[in-house]
């Protein structure tokens, strides 16, 4: 992360009014109240060993000092916590004004409160990525959860300048989609070899996108032999970008930008199409 993502007392000031849930100078109240007590239990769990008694400060104080004295790290984690849609249930505002609120403020810092996944997370106002709606293809809680992982897991890696795990993480996102779309619907499914060019034939195949197929406009022929190249330079891109291998170059945050980007398209239009096919009768489920 870069030096200036640690926030500003500004910001610190506006977040303070959502962890404490301390009205605004307008007399707005945008989060339920959190007593002293339930201050110190939301700040134990980044780091802060304080006890309630005795000389403790006022709540809008002791949440400032605690938001100012945590690292930039843990600081993103506490406003993510600050803004959880489970603390939100049962007040009348939602939670969608907090993050608004926040949002406000963390602009001047270059940085803002993202949805993902139900979630919001940090991320830097430059942060390009695409948003991919929820996809909803595994019935399999835990195959979902690994999706959700994944994106989750791209977003997290850049932002903290792990290109190489950022890029690694958007293949595993297209290998485990396309092995899902498989194993629905071919009754002798490729075995895990990593070869996902070969894996993306087969599904290719199986949700009738082969762009050589008589039926394709040469409009939509074009964009499925682009969605081939997409997932044939993200093939082999692990293996090209790893440590453990000879490599000409080390990838930068638009490397992995372009691929994360590239391989959230591609599972995107991929889960679409599954869902349509299925819908219209174009394609059977196996089981």
């Amino acid at each position: 992360m870069h030096n200036g993502d640690k926030l500003s007392q500004r910001a610190i000031n506006a977040i303070e009014l959502v962890v404490s849930g301390n009205p605004t100078a307008s007399g707005d109240v945008l989060a339920p109240y959190r007593s002293g007590p339930k201050l110190i239990d939301f700040f134990a769990d980044f780091g802060c060993n304080d006890v309630y008694g005795g000389g403790f400060p006022s709540r809008h104080v002791y949440a400032k000092d605690s938001l100012r004295a945590l690292d930039k790290d843990t600081q993103w984690k506490a406003v993510e916590a600050a803004v959880d849609p489970a603390h939100f249930l049962e007040f009348d505002g939602g939670v969608e004004q907090a993050v608004e609120y926040i949002n406000k403020y963390l602009a001047f810092d270059g940085l803002r409160l993202v949805s993902s996944r139900n979630r919001y997370r940090m991320a830097r106002a430059d942060d390009s990525l695409v948003e991919v709606e929820d996809i909803t293809i595994a019935v399999d809680p835990l195959a979902q959860e690994f999706v959700e992982e994944q994106l989750y897991k791209c977003r997290v890696k850049i932002r903290d300048e792990d290109y190489d795990g950022a890029i690694t993480n958007a293949r595993s996102l297209l290998e485990a989609v396309l092995s899902e779309i498989q194993v629905r619907l071919i009754a002798e499914p490729q075995k895990a070899d990593g070869d996902l060019g070969k894996l993306f034939k087969r599904v290719q195949k199986a949700l009738n996108l082969e762009p050589s197929r008589p039926d394709v406009a040469d409009s939509l022929r074009q964009v499925l032999a682009g969605l081939s190249s997409i997932v044939n330079g993200i093939a082999p891109i692990r293996n090209r970008m790893s440590d453990a291998h000879a490599r000409s170059f080390k990838p930068t945050r638009h490397h992995a930008k372009l691929t994360v980007n590239a391989s959230h398209t591609a599972v995107d239009f991929l889960v679409e199409t599954y869902s349509y096919q299925v819908t219209k009768g174009a394609v059977h489920p196996l089981s």
